[in-house]
């Protein structure tokens, strides 16, 4: 069989050239080419679905953006909705608490002893004072020159309430202090009397 391409003998039997390769063997006909037309005709359909996708997808889009701007808005109206409902609450709460806190103060004021007179002196002597009336309490104390046994401090009342320190002959030289109290509608007289005392305090007070 001689080979078309280069002209080499080759076997009857061979299906490839011995020099060139060229194959022996009738290939299949290519199948014919289609019009033109139709692949053009594809081509223009696949772009316009392309572009009919991208018109949906930009849709689609938009559509999710509005729909979550007015959720955000209607978020943001509802929260200024509960925040000014809070903050008149709030206010609501706090008005309340201050007029409980006040109550409370005003109810809670317990009494208490308050001093309304205090009396000093020392050596020997006596002087009256002028006591208001109510619950009335007296603390008094000294401290004597030294031991005579007739040092004294005493506190007596126009109402017959009194009371008072002395020292008596062996008494030890010290700081000797006294209290007594009273309820009485109306103001009493006190007369303080100190004999031979280094220093001396009487002190009034009064549960108000």
């Amino acid at each position: 069989m001689k080979c078309e391409n280069c002209g080499f003998e080759n076997k009857d039997t061979a299906k490839f050239c011995t020099k060139c390769g060229a194959s022996f063997v009738e290939q299949p006909p290519a199948p014919p080419e289609g019009p033109k037309e139709t692949n053009n005709t594809t081509k223009y359909v696949i772009v316009a679905l392309v572009i009919v996708i991208i018109m949906l997808v930009a849709g689609l889009s938009y559509f999710a953006g509005s729909m979550n701007s007015n959720d955000v808005s209607s978020d943001a109206a509802v929260q200024n909705d509960t925040a000014s409902q809070d903050a008149g609450s709030d206010d609501s709460q706090e008005s309340q608490s201050t007029s409980t806190q006040t109550t409370s103060s005003s109810s809670s004021k317990s009494k208490s002893w308050e001093i309304i007179g205090t009396y000093s002196g020392s050596g020997s002597g006596s002087q009256t004072v002028e006591v208001p009336s109510g619950q009335i309490m007296v603390k008094l104390s000294a401290y004597p020159i030294k031991n005579y046994a007739t040092n004294h401090l005493y506190v007596s009342g126009s109402n017959g309430q009194s009371g008072g320190v002395d020292w008596g002959s062996h008494s030890d030289v010290e700081t000797r202090s006294d209290s007594f109290s009273y309820t009485s509608s109306s103001s009493e007289t006190f007369t303080i009397d100190y004999y031979e005392t280094v220093s001396w305090e009487v002190e009034f007070y009064r549960y108000q």
